[in-house]
């Protein structure tokens, strides 16, 4: 691999392909809070994110041969944490193509912020979205993927993570009237 890469944690990956511990140690300290927390926002669960995790960490550091340095490495390791993370709500047969539990919702929908609530509020609302919501509703805003890299990651069309969102922004917008009084 050439050194044009622009990784600011380069040399610890060149280390840790090696089999370093020090380097490797030193990519989970860097990266381990932010890829619990990806993880986190799709599962819903700690105690499962930390075991995503500690595969992810484990699958990475056996598999940095096929890390080619086309991305950062830290998104390289963020699309290894969600993968996991997906596993496993498929795994507990969540299915993402289910999207019609909630009715239709109208396209041209006014787009509101929640800069008036409470940062925690928002995020404790999130988690109690539903699956299908909750996941498609973190990689687009929380994570910055487009609808089709989304419908790519989840294997649904682009129109259904489009359609996932918004219905994933009515539902929140409900809770957080009833949860909060929040009304925009």
């Amino acid at each position: 691999m050439e050194a044009t890469n622009t990784d600011l944690h380069f040399h610890w990956v060149e280390k840790a392909r090696s089999n370093d511990r020090t380097a490797q140690y030193e990519l989970y300290k860097l990266y381990s809070k932010a890829m619990l927390n990806v993880s986190c926002r799709i599962v819903n669960n700690v105690e499962e994110a930390e075991d995503i995790l500690q595969e992810s960490f484990v699958s990475a550091f056996k598999n940095l041969d096929s890390y080619r340095g086309d991305s950062t490495f830290g998104s390289w390791l963020k699309r290894i944490v969600i993968n996991n993370s997906l596993n496993l709500l498929r795994k507990n047969k969540f299915d993402f193509s289910d999207v019609d539990e909630y009715g239709e919702i109208e396209e041209n929908e006014e787009h509101n912020t929640l800069s008036d609530l409470d940062v925690n509020q928002i995020k404790l609302t999130i988690s109690e979205l539903p699956d299908g919501f909750r996941t498609v509703l973190s990689l687009y805003l929380l994570e910055g993927y487009d609808h089709r890299e989304i419908a790519d990651i989840l294997e649904i069309s682009e129109s259904t993570s489009k359609s996932q969102y918004n219905r994933a922004k009515k539902k929140l917008r409900i809770m957080l009237k009833e949860k909060y009084g929040y009304e925009r």
